[in-house]
């Protein structure tokens, strides 16, 4: 992405598309922040509403979001795929999303039936129409580097989880048998969790990792079979969940692959040729980190169990590891897109990157990640710090927004009084 002889101005989407999303994202960050104050100690009791309520607060309107904006915009430059007419479907998608994630939070806390089949409506097909249009385009590439063929598997898991969800919906609202609800439910946690938010950040990370740390390359048995080995290994396990069957030794593999994985990652980061102080590579690192964490939990948790509070903990050490690397690559891509655009446009005076977003600041951003999950580590041990735990929530979703916000203004600002260059 920082190559700019491998992207044009002609195959970009326009720099309002992508951050249209992230700023999305951030404001249901916000929401988040705000509903685990107002849900309270509830979130550690066995209360359905409220669970699930703050899942997919996280994982659709927060996640979901900053992914398909990271998505719009490294399709060109990871897989050389353009999207056509990019402002008209990033503008459908997000409305959908939107509309459709509102919608699903009232059903969650009214249970009223025809919200079941509206939020399936919207959401479903918002969702499901995104990736659509994202896989009609990977799969015509003639020649896949390893990144655009993970991209790929991950967009089919997430189509997968979106199917499943529907079901659920449409089971809950008693539109259709619900046999199969327990199985769907764990079957669509899997390939959200792993076979989309996972895959699709160690896909992105094989192209992405080298370029902008200057690493050396992950190995090729590693990067050619990693994807396609833990999507084929969700396959299998949801195939044994509908099955009755344990799924043990398949959740065991994903585990330790994740593990040799995060393993690499960390060793490729230490040995990268330009060691400077960087507050991304710090996240890549605490990312990576929280990763192996969460995967040696789950290992335990599947072999001999593990009482509430530590599977409480691999809960959060998990969206720890996927928010760290979202929160890593805002700072690299906002930066640079925002320069990269003004400057392929002809302002003469387009603003560097460090005067977008200056470095100092992801800095203080990471600090204020580590903070809040030390904060729910506490949390899950000591429940008088959750007040405190969900505010630093609210702070760092925040952060992140304002200087988002600023991106914007910059972008405007130079647009507007700042001259062209005469060609």
């Amino acid at each position: 992405m920082f190559n700019q002889g491998g992207l044009s101005l002609e195959q970009a989407p326009p720099f309002l598309v992508v951050l249209r999303f992230f700023i999305t994202a951030t404001t249901f960050g916000l929401l988040l922040g705000i509903s685990l104050l107002a849900y309270g100690s509830e979130l550690f009791y066995i209360d359905y509403t409220t669970q699930i309520t703050l899942i997919h607060i996280l994982a659709i309107g927060v996640m979901a979001s900053f992914m398909f904006g990271a998505l719009f915009q490294m399709l060109p430059v990871i897989a050389g795929v353009v999207i056509q007419t990019p402002t008209k479907k990033a503008m459908l998608i997000l409305a959908l999303l939107t509309t459709g994630l509102i919608t699903q939070l009232l059903t969650f806390n009214s249970n009223i039936s025809l919200l079941y089949a509206v939020s399936a409506f919207l959401l479903g097909g918002g969702l499901l129409h995104a990736t659509t249009i994202m896989i009609r385009r990977l799969v015509k590439i003639a020649d896949h580097s390893t990144s655009s063929k993970g991209m790929l598997l991950a967009l089919i898991g997430f189509s997968l989880a979106i199917l499943l969800g529907i079901y659920l919906l449409l089971s809950l609202g008693g539109y259709v048998d619900a046999t199969f609800l327990i199985q769907a439910k764990e079957a669509h946690y899997s390939f959200a969790l792993f076979g989309w938010v996972a895959l699709l950040i160690v896909s992105i990370s094989f192209q992405v990792v080298e370029m902008f740390y200057v690493t050396p390359k992950y190995p090729t048995l590693l990067s050619n079979y990693l994807p396609l080995t833990l999507f084929s290994l969700l396959v299998l396990k949801t195939v044994l969940i509908f099955s009755s069957i344990n799924t043990q030794m398949v959740d065991g593999l994903l585990a330790i692959l994740f593990i040799i994985y995060a393993g690499f990652t960390l060793h490729r980061l230490y040995k990268r040729k330009r060691p400077t102080s960087d507050a991304t590579v710090w996240f890549w690192r605490l990312g990576m980190g929280l990763l192996i964490i969460t995967m040696l939990l789950f290992l335990a948790d599947t072999t001999v169990g593990t009482d509430a509070s530590l599977k409480f903990v691999s809960y959060f050490t998990f969206i720890g590891f996927a928010l760290s690397i979202v929160f890593a690559m805002m700072y690299k891509i906002v930066p640079f897109l925002t320069w990269f655009h003004l400057s392929n446009q002809g302002y003469i005076e387009a603003p560097m990157m460090h005067e977008v977003i200056h470095p100092k600041k992801a800095k203080n951003h990471f600090a204020i990640h580590v903070t809040t999950l030390l904060l729910w580590g506490l949390t899950a041990f000591f429940s008088q710090f959750y007040i405190l735990a969900s505010l630093m929530v609210i702070i760092s979703f925040g952060w992140l927004l304002y200087h988002l916000i600023y991106a914007m203004k910059k972008y405007n600002h130079t647009q507007k009084h700042t001259k062209k260059m005469e060609w």
